[in-house]
């Protein structure tokens, strides 16, 4: 059995012209989802729903994180 793994995107989150919340995000680059609702929380959990069915079908990204002295 697979352990549970987390998985953190940037998302962005914006609301159009309808009055319609829009979420999207990029598991990686060619491969994004989009989550659409009438409230914020709506629209991510739209995206969050079109992530997970991504990852199921091309598998969890790659990660890599950097820490920059400023």
């Amino acid at each position: 059995m697979a352990q549970p793994r987390t998985v953190t995107l940037p998302v962005v989150v914006e609301r159009d012209e309808d009055g319609v919340w829009c979420a999207h995000a990029q598991l990686r680059p060619g491969v994004g989802a989009h989550g659409e609702g009438n409230t914020e929380e709506e629209a991510l959990e739209d995206l969050r729903e079109a992530l997970i069915g991504l990852i199921e079908e091309f598998g969890v990204p790659r990660e890599l994180s950097i820490t920059l002295a400023a």
